[in-house]
């Protein structure tokens, strides 16, 4: 067991725990990586699904698109067959 700054002993690493040179544990440093890179993986994080509800906002939108134009044939068709229908009954 070592002592820490406040010359209390400091607990063991766990079982298998490798200790730096610095007395700091491989879990120890693992964490503090951790702690250091996760702004980063939050950044990425919000920009990489901003990104895909960008690209899935486009592809449903140019599937409406398409769905409304055929829509809007077909009422356009619709449309136009009421009008002869109209027309042959005022004949």
């Amino acid at each position: 067991m070592s002592e820490n700054d406040a010359g209390a002993p400091a607990p063991d690493p766990p079982a298998g725990a490798a200790e730096d040179p610095g007395g700091s544990t491989v879990a120890d440093l693992r964490h503090r990586l951790r702690q250091l890179a996760q702004p980063l993986v939050d950044t990425l994080d919000a920009r990489l699904a901003a990104q895909v509800d960008r690209r899935v906002t486009e592809r449903v939108d140019a599937l409406l698109r398409d769905r409304l134009a055929v829509i809007e044939r077909a009422i356009a068709d619709l449309d136009r067959a009421i009008a002869d229908l109209e027309a042959r009954l005022g004949e």
